[in-house]
């Protein structure tokens, strides 16, 4: 079991900002941006590309509420999508809130941010979730 599966199943804390019966939304922990969020899908898959045509349709019309969600807690231009990553054995969607394209450089220093302060932001994103 991925260490996203873990989270989505809640047997790792995290900071939840949208869910559905299929897939998961939460606060990536060392963020390259406020509001930086990972969708996944509730099923263990390793390649975005290995999901079903059905699945990887419902995946990325949930990400575009949690990216409408994302803009309406935290006024941006555009909400970035960028699919990536090798560390973890588990499809996943990058959502961050956009200024300029530089705020989605991962090359750039992480934000540190406390307990509270992921907790917030989380919060304000899943309530304009829950709102749409």
């Amino acid at each position: 079991m991925s260490i996203f599966s873990k989270i989505a199943a809640g047997e790792i804390p995290s900071y939840k900002c949208a869910e559905s019966d299929k897939f998961y939304a939460f606060l990536d922990i060392n963020p390259v941006g406020k509001a930086h969020t990972l969708v996944i899908p509730r099923r263990e898959v390793d390649y975005i590309f290995d999901m079903e045509d059905d699945e990887i349709g419902e995946f990325q019309i949930f990400a575009k509420k949690v990216a409408t969600a994302l803009k309406r807690a935290f006024p941006c231009r555009k909400v970035a999508q960028v699919v990536l990553g090798l560390e973890v054995p588990h499809a996943h969607i990058h959502l961050i809130p956009m200024n300029k394209e530089g705020d989605v450089d991962f090359r750039n220093k992480t934000l540190k941010l406390s307990p509270e302060e992921f907790q917030a932001i989380a919060d304000k994103i899943y309530a304009e979730f829950q709102a749409l």
